[in-house]
């Protein structure tokens, strides 16, 4: 069979958009994808189902807060068949249609899954083989399973088990303190199952500030999450009743037994399969493909992007990589890498955490001097009226222009007010470019003119005072 001038071994989000784009640059493309389900991590088993679910205890959620609001809610209660079948129909027609633009015939998808045999040629789960000029390595992520005495012999649930319930579990522990584990064990608490939650570092969310994580945390234990953090797990026990978990916490050995386990302890590469030595390929000891800023790995022609390559697991960053890997292998000019000073980032739990742009621990980390302001949500007017109490918004700018270099947000519906720094950050613009626009009282997005004006303050007085 003829080269190739694109392989992708792959047809997630990294994938699908690489060929999307290589077939737009005239390159002979194929995508290789032996997954049973095609679409990829996000649309089958990731963000779409998540959040579907999500939204749907949030509904629910408040339903059961009438009373705060005035209003007479006899009773509301979750009907898992019901989420079940409506998650299902949502999934099937995200799904189906990427399918669709899958198999359309623009590039050739092949039904298999691929080793390496030498840096240009892979070997097919079917026997063939396929070589190709440039290949990308679009492989995603899968479940982690730490060497935790009796995890791996326990019938733990992973995250597809969860997104999957069509019944309300009595009881469950999670394990972990990720995104995953958090948005999960919030949706579990809110459907009607006793949650315990069980970390081990020193809070939730590790990636994010303390700061930020401690609200999440209090909203948890107010919703009836039980919630350790800075734990070592111990043993792990699994009789025909249940599960129970012994670890130690504050010095002190606790047991803890529920009817299910989670184990949302993180997800690894998916490239142990690939015979990744045999293209010369390296990789960290986790199987993580390292990868250099246009995405080639050490083997010039060879690409990788998604989560098996990093650093960050986030769709619209898994796209941007594998856009770039094509560009740069098809010689297109005056492309740039990614800019990862506009990294944003989003927790969907209630309340929700987003990120962008660079924070005070990376700022603190290299030196670099900033101011910062914050004002909080059970301060502001429309988070008020609508019992969303809980976070604050942060702002985070260079001390002499003030040109915004990052921003946190903690609190009600922050996925979508972190996209009020988007434009800004990527223009570079200042805090008095912001505070020239127009904001609309009441809404929630006044909430960022706050700290906006206290840093405005303090540059101009900093400016009428030399």
């Amino acid at each position: 069979m003829k080269p190739y001038d694109f392989l992708i071994l792959g047809g997630g989000s990294a994938g699908f958009n690489a060929a999307r784009v290589a077939v737009s640059l005239g390159l002979r493309t194929a995508i290789v994808d032996g997954a049973r389900d095609l679409g990829g991590l996000c649309i089958l088993r990731g963000c779409m189902p998540s959040k579907t679910l999500l939204y749907m205890a949030e509904v629910l959620h408040l339903a059961q807060k009438g009373t705060t609001f005035g209003l007479k809610i006899p009773s509301a209660r979750a009907d898992m068949k019901a989420i079940h079948a409506r998650k299902k129909k949502i999934i099937g027609e995200f799904a189906a249609y990427r399918e669709q633009a899958l198999a359309a015939g623009q590039f050739d998808l092949i039904r298999a899954h691929a080793r390496f045999l030498d840096p240009h040629t892979v070997e097919l789960s079917d026997g063939r083989r396929l070589s190709a000029q440039h290949i990308l390595i679009g492989t995603g992520s899968k479940i982690s399973v730490p060497p935790v005495p009796g995890l791996a012999e326990s019938k733990f649930w992973t995250s597809d088990d969860v997104l999957d319930l069509d019944f309300i579990p009595k009881s469950v522990i999670v394990l972990g303190g990720g995104i995953v584990a958090c948005e999960l064990a919030q949706f579990l608490s809110r459907i009607g199952s006793r949650v315990t939650l069980i970390q081990r570092s020193a809070h939730l969310l590790r990636d994010h500030s303390a700061a930020a994580a401690t609200v999440v945390q209090q909203a948890f234990v107010d919703e009836g999450i039980e919630l350790f953090t800075g734990t070592k797990l111990e043993r792990i026990t699994t009789d025909r009743r249940g599960v129970t978990v012994e670890f130690l916490h504050d010095g002190k050995k606790i047991t803890r037994r529920a009817a299910h386990l989670f184990n949302a302890l993180g997800r690894e590469p998916n490239t142990g399969t690939l015979d990744l030595a045999a293209a010369g390929v390296r990789a960290r000891p986790n199987g993580q493909i390292i990868t250099n800023r246009w995405q080639q790995t050490n083997v010039p022609h060879i690409y990788a992007g998604g989560d098996c390559s990093g650093p960050v697991e986030i769709v619209h960053v898994a796209i941007q990589q594998g856009e770039l890997a094509v560009r740069h292998a098809a010689g297109v000019k005056k492309i740039k890498s990614i800019d990862w000073s506009l990294l944003l980032n989003v927790v969907f739990t209630d309340p929700q955490l987003a990120t962008i742009g660079r924070l005070e621990r990376e700022l603190d980390a290299a030196g670099t001097p900033y101011l910062v302001a914050s004002y909080p949500f059970n301060d502001h007017g429309k988070s008020i009226l609508m019992d969303a109490n809980y976070g604050y918004v942060k702002v985070i700018a260079e001390p002499q222009r003030g040109r915004i270099l990052g921003a946190e947000i903690v609190g009600k519906d922050a996925g979508e007010l972190i996209h009020l720094f988007s434009g800004p950050l990527a223009m570079k613009a200042t805090v008095f470019d912001l505070l020239r626009a127009p904001w609309y009282h009441p809404t929630l997005a006044e909430i960022i003119t706050y700290p906006l004006e206290e840093i405005a303050e303090t540059l101009s007085k900093r400016s009428s005072n030399p």
